[in-house]
């Protein structure tokens, strides 16, 4: 199958790797960033362009990984064309497509991804959606070819979706990250929070996070998180800290009753 890549960010650097990988033949890709499509098309050994008019337009399949505030306009600016054109984007509906293409849908990766980093896409839960039935079967199979967890989902059902994994991953991540600055405050090494850090995702493998709830928010400890907001000086970490010791504390009491 050949396929083009529209955007050349951490998600499609991934992705067309991955696909690559496993027999897909990728054709182009397209960046307004002629270094970052250059750097693309080296991995994959394609063409790459910088011009949506020089997109190719007898390819399979187009997968557009963009950025949301962009992707209208991008997808505006293509010529028409017979493939399949979806998009990688958790909070954006399918129907951005209408109007513009007749065969399109959704391919969803549950995953954080970074241009540095492989992943195992055997293993990422990918959610489709399709504009039909034809188009459903076509993206099942490039699906499954890519992961064995598989998913159809709806945009709606999809938005909520992406806004638990903002709140598992990215929320989660920034938290790691002032943990780290606290410890370099003190010139304390990150590396042993690392197992802390295991430990606590771990868990959740085996019971409910609320299960798994430590600490002294839980308690509502107010000795120790007063000597806490003692130590932030920044008004809003040290508000960020008192909202979740407050939200905790309640979802506790809550899950008591």
């Amino acid at each position: 199958m050949k396929v083009i890549f529209i955007g050349t960010g951490n998600l499609a650097t991934r992705l067309s790797l991955g696909m690559k990988r496993v027999g897909f033949n990728i054709v182009q890709v397209y960046s307004y960033t002629q270094d970052h499509a250059t750097s693309l098309a080296e991995k994959l050994g394609c063409e790459w362009t910088t011009a949506l008019e020089e997109v190719h337009d007898d390819a399979e399949l187009y997968v557009f990984s963009l950025k949301d505030s962009v992707l209208p306009d991008v997808i505006a600016g293509m010529k028409s064309n017979q493939g399949i054109w979806i998009h990688t984007a958790g909070s954006m509906p399918m129907d951005v497509f209408a109007g513009f293409s007749n065969r399109y849908g959704v391919l969803y990766p549950l995953q954080t991804f970074s241009k540095q980093r492989a992943v195992d896409f055997s293993i990422v839960p990918l959610f489709l959606e399709s504009n039909n039935a034809d188009v459903a079967e076509k993206l099942k199979k490039v699906a499954f070819s890519i992961s064995s967890n598989v998913y159809f989902l709806s945009s709606e059902k999809r938005k909520y979706l992406h806004l638990a994994a903002v709140y598992a991953c990215n929320f989660a991540n920034y938290i790691y990250s002032e943990a780290f600055k606290l410890l370099e405050s003190q010139a304390i090494p990150t590396e042993v929070l690392l197992p802390l850090i295991d430990e606590t995702a771990a868990k959740v493998h085996v019971m409910s996070p609320a299960e798994a709830q430590t600490g002294p928010a839980v308690r509502y400890d107010e000795n120790v998180i007063n000597k806490h907001l003692a130590m932030l000086t920044d008004t809003d970490k040290k508000l960020l800290y008192q909202l979740l010791s407050k939200s905790i504390h309640k979802e506790t009491i809550d899950g008591e009753h």
